[in-house]
């Protein structure tokens, strides 16, 4: 067979190699007929026995998550959950079965394709991923309908070392299916669409496991079982390739895992440069129970506590937000777990573009409407509660405050009043907290970055979110698979952005941290340290390979070549320059 390249977004780094196992979805093939009068009821129960079904396999798969599993995949779930009991998908169908008499896989797919339109028109990068949802859902539902089930390869048998491994390529892979394919040979997944942000990367990157997504056609060109290779750090896909490129490949991936072998030898070294300069390494983690990983990589605190996934990941009780005991107690347990070392908690990071209620009113454009602080500063109580549990938190060991999406003196203001009010509350009923609790400000906004004075006078602490300060500075939609081409770290736009931010927390005397995507980005650590930055927080997995650059750079050498590289304007000419870095 032919051998060719696909090319895509990379979203977990490795490689694998295996035989291609297709998932084709039902969706695109059911039966569309008429049912007569009286077999209408008799169709609706069809489909509502369909949906009961459904809810129970989903709710078995909640019930049987191994213990490992990424705490990513229980809030998915949760979230496929809520899809199936909202009315548009559980009752809508109906309506339709009743008033135009369609089979009941017609009805559904006829609503799905109405809901899809819409989120077409919605401008928003995480709402479109929405869609991917419902769709995911509908498929289940289709499923069984039609009396097929997911179509998973048998667990190999015997102790043949031979035996070829499965790379998952498909359209779309909802993160429940992918439970699927936990347990056996499952060693890469390829998907038509997706971005940096989708779920699909999300559990990749939890699961470790090697993948590309935003491939477009991989699921009509990939035939089942091809050979196939997935180049998780450059994004590439090569399907029957040669033996020359497989042996080469081979090589790589036996590479790697020698490489990723010597890392765990470092996890008790210092960070520190060649000229003796100490890192602080920290961990982002979305749920107490990521503490440790984050211990066991060595980190140095949790630069990043994404509370929101408390808020998010509720099953049956996802519509309530969580009381101040439970948040407190969740907050305490982090701080316990990571024994004296600081947690960074940011406050809750919804709003329009990840709404707490599927029901509330959807903004034109969320990424720019009611979020992060400008969402907890209009629900004042929700902000509170959140404030008083974060506070008493602080009582049993180092707690950070980190306030989000800060772009205005007024907004910083208003924060601060709420802590203070927060306190004064806990003051009153006697409880302890640290009354000397550090805030700090997320700088993701251009006009953050563009206006430091106002922050560092009023700040204990920044942290830089790398993934929405490169969004909102280009314009890029970065879970936009037709657009990621354009999501460009090294635009000197975004890296002037950045060292500004640097210098100016240094010349205030205050830290700063980046605790976006580029703080675990091996190729861009030398960078980041010749700007001045001191602190990087990044996912567990990532924190020995950075690791590994910190102890071999030297910070006067990449201090003045940083220099010269954030004069540069041309992109072919910062590339080069900061891939010389790495020799240095």
């Amino acid at each position: 067979m032919a051998s060719f390249t696909l090319h895509g977004i990379p979203v977990s780094r490795g490689i694998s190699i295996g035989r291609a196992h297709l998932l084709t979805p039902a969706a695109l093939d059911v039966k569309h007929y008429l049912v007569a009068e009286e077999q209408v009821e008799a169709e609706v129960k069809r489909l509502q026995e369909a949906i009961a079904q459904v809810h129970r396999t989903l709710q078995d798969l909640w019930t049987d998550l191994p213990k490992d599993a990424p705490t990513e995949l229980g809030a998915f779930i949760d979230v496929h959950v809520l899809i199936l009991s909202d009315p548009m998908i559980s009752e809508a169908p109906l309506d339709i079965i009743r008033s135009r008499h369609y089979n009941a896989e017609w009805a559904l797919v006829t609503q799905i394709d109405e809901l899809s339109a819409q989120f077409d028109e919605i401008e928003d990068a995480y709402l479109r991923e929405r869609k991917q949802d419902i769709q995911q859902v509908a498929e289940r539902v289709l499923k069984v309908l039609m009396g097929t089930e997911l179509s998973a390869p048998p667990v190999p048998t015997g102790e043949d070392h031979f035996q070829p491994q499965m790379i998952v390529v498909a359209h779309d892979i909802s993160p429940a299916d992918m439970l699927a394919f936990r347990d056996r040979s499952f060693v890469g997944f390829v998907t038509d669409v997706g971005g940096q942000n989708s779920h699909t990367a999300i559990v990749a990157r939890s699961l470790d496991i090697p993948a590309a997504v935003g491939m477009s056609q991989a699921s009509r060109l990939v035939e089942q079982d091809d050979w196939v290779i997935v180049d998780g750090d450059a994004g590439v896909v090569i399907c029957n390739p040669s033996a020359l490129v497989l042996e080469q490949y081979r090589a790589r991936q036996a590479a790697l895992i020698k490489a990723r072998k010597r890392l765990l030898k470092l996890k008790k070294t210092p960070a520190v440069t060649r000229d003796g300069t100490s890192i602080t390494l920290l961990a982002n983690i979305e749920l107490p129970d990521d503490c440790p990983a984050a211990l066991d990589a060595g980190a140095h605190g949790v630069g990043l506590f994404r509370s929101e996934f408390l808020f998010m990941g509720r099953g049956a009780q996802a519509l309530r937000v969580p009381s101040e005991d439970e948040q407190f107690e969740q907050y305490r347990k982090a701080v316990l777990a990571m024994k004296g070392r600081a947690v960074t908690i940011r406050t809750l990071d919804v709003g329009a573009d990840k709404p707490l209620d599927q029901t509330e009113h959807t903004a034109l454009n969320p990424a720019l409407g009611l979020r992060a602080i400008r969402y907890c500063l209009a629900e004042p109580q929700l902000f509170l509660t959140q404030l008083r549990a974060i506070l008493r938190a602080s009582a049993f060991g180092k707690v950070r405050i980190l306030i989000p999406m800060l772009a205005h003196a007024f907004e910083i203001d208003q924060s601060l009043n709420m802590i203070a009010q927060a306190k004064a509350q806990l003051r009153e009923q006697n409880i302890k907290f640290d009354e000397s609790i550090e805030v700090g400000a997320m700088i993701e906004i251009p006009a953050a970055a563009l206006a430091l004075p106002m922050f560092v006078k009023r700040m204990d602490f920044l942290s830089i979110g790398t993934n929405d300060l490169i969004q909102y500075t280009l314009a890029i939609d970065r879970v936009d698979y037709e657009v990621a081409h354009l999501y460009n770290p090294l635009h000197p736009a975004v890296l002037n952005l950045i060292a500004m931010t640097i210098a100016a927390g240094a010349k205030a005397g205050i830290d700063v941290a980046v605790c976006g995507e580029m703080a675990g980005d091996v190729k861009l650590t030398r960078l980041l340290l010749g700007m001045g930055l001191r602190e990087f927080s990044m996912h567990p997995a990532q924190l020995l390979a950075v690791k590994q650059e910190i102890l071999a750079s030297d910070l006067k050498t990449l201090t003045t070549r940083t220099r010269r590289i954030l004069r540069a304007m041309e992109p072919g000419d910062i590339a080069e320059a900061v891939e010389q870095l790495q020799s240095l």
